[in-house]
């Protein structure tokens, strides 16, 4: 039996990649509200000094974590990264992407103007063509607070959502290798920026024992 998946205590993020991405939150805020322009100047050169703080901690180009930054505008908040756990006899439904040619969950960022749960049965049907229900939430996760690779510069939250589906056969969408199902005890390799092994077993404990209440943190 599987242990339930443990609260993370803290984050497994290096210390100067959390300062960075701090400072470039105030930054993004301060932009926004900041009236006169010797507080703009100011707040830009903090975006600066955080692009460069982030750079030292990943493997992405400076000149490309400053047009991340620069593109982010208002109140700076975490992104929301939706997953969606469909399972049939003991199989996990995983697609395979061409960025890295590993294999993950389907999922992805949610979109304006749709819920949390409507944003991850989208993301079945568009990566691998499966309509599919929303049943539970079952873990809401700081991505800093588990192991995923590399860091992200931004900071993400991650919803898992455990899905019944209800028609289609796998098959996959633009931008991906494959789509298909596998046994929980023969897993391909993982893309882990996405999805952890633990994390696709502690879904699959949230089917077998629905009473379960959602992991946070």
């Amino acid at each position: 039996m599987l242990k339930p998946m443990q609260r993370a205590a803290e984050s497994h993020e290096p210390r100067l990649l959390r300062l960075a991405r701090r400072i470039q939150a105030l930054a993004q805020t301060g932009l926004t509200y900041a009236e006169g322009p010797y507080d703009r100047e100011r707040y830009a050169e903090l975006q600066d000094l955080a692009a460069e703080l982030m750079a030292m901690q990943c493997d992405t180009p400076l000149t490309v974590i400053h047009g991340l930054f620069s593109s982010q505008t208002g109140y700076a908040t975490p992104k929301v990264d939706v997953r969606a756990g469909v399972f049939r006899e003991g199989q996990v439904l995983l697609v395979q992407e061409d960025e890295d040619a590993c294999w993950t969950l389907p999922g992805g960022w949610a979109d304006v103007n749709e819920s949390p749960s409507q944003a991850a049965c989208r993301e079945v049907r568009e990566e691998a063509g499966l309509e599919v229900q929303a049943v539970k939430l079952a873990m809401l996760l700081d991505r800093s607070m588990h192991p995923h690779q590399p860091p992200f510069p931004f900071h993400v939250y991650k919803l898992f959502f455990v899905c019944r589906a209800v028609a289609g056969e796998p098959r996959p969408g633009p931008g991906l290798r494959a789509a298909a199902f596998f046994a929980l005890d023969r897993l391909p390799p993982l893309s882990l920026t996405r999805v952890l092994p633990g994390q696709i077993h502690r879904l699959y404990e949230h089917v077998c024992q629905p009473a379960l209440p959602t992991d946070y943190d």
